[in-house]
């Protein structure tokens, strides 16, 4: 019997070619969206993978998509945490809601998203949490308090609920990507995203499909002995 995962922010980006290896992979998926209604029909339409709306800031909407996921797939057994959002700008311009907006989407999102899953897994004995944090979130980054903050709450909150899982055959790692080549950084001026490149040994971005090769090795059913890392996937960009 196939393996369920649902992958947040599935529909695009990176989150989209994690759906897309899982799926290839024979796993059962759901992938999750909450703005682009047109990108995430033409996703499932091109993939074949099953997509869910709803806003994973909020518990209640989490609720009521996990519980229509199991009603069609099944039991979730993988969960790969990665949608996020940035509204980028300096602590001294920026608002509450700035600050907010991205607090909850990129971290309280996790514990929407675990703890719906979570009993489930300690129950059968098997469960593969990925959280997909970011370089921010380790090294920080001018003008992004909010999203580093949130990225490097992630990496905590892996490291905590591993150890309450570990016993459990339920692990909980993380991914920090460095800079990938997709819309968020593609939207980055053109003289500053050459200084980030310059500033990358391997000399390119990183592709959706290098971060999407971590998550499926730490999705695995043998990978159960690694729990409550964080894989840096950065092209050496930042060695932590």
């Amino acid at each position: 019997m196939s393996r369920v995962a649902v992958v947040t922010g599935g529909s695009r980006g990176i989150g989209a070619e994690i759906a897309r290896q899982l799926k290839d992979a024979g796993y059962k998926v759901a992938a999750t969206y909450h703005g682009n209604v047109e990108a995430a029909e033409a996703f499932s339409k091109e993939s074949g993978i099953s997509v869910y709306k709803w806003d994973v800031a909020d518990f209640e909407e989490c609720k009521a998509g996990i519980a229509q996921v199991e009603a069609d797939l099944g039991p979730v057994d993988i969960l790969v945490n990665n949608a996020g959002i940035t509204r980028d700008g300096t602590l001294h311009r920026m608002d509450f809601e700035a600050w907010n907006a991205v607090v909850q989407t990129n971290l309280s999102s996790c514990f929407n998203m675990c703890r719906l899953v979570i009993d489930g897994m300690r129950a059968r004995s098997f469960g593969r949490i990925i959280n997909i944090g970011s370089i921010n979130g380790q090294a920080g980054q001018y003008g992004q308090v909010n999203y580093a903050a949130a990225k490097s709450g992630i990496h905590g909150f892996t490291k905590a609920l591993a150890q309450e899982g570990a016993a459990k055959n339920v692990t909980v790692n993380a991914i920090a990507p460095g800079y990938v080549d997709t819309d968020m950084v593609r939207a980055v001026p053109e003289e500053v995203l050459k200084k980030i490149i310059a500033g990358i040994p391997v000399g390119r971005l990183g592709q959706a499909s290098d971060i999407a090769r971590g998550v499926m090795f730490l999705a695995a059913d043998d990978a159960g002995f690694v729990t409550g890392s964080t894989m840096s996937i950065n092209g050496g960009q930042h060695m932590y």
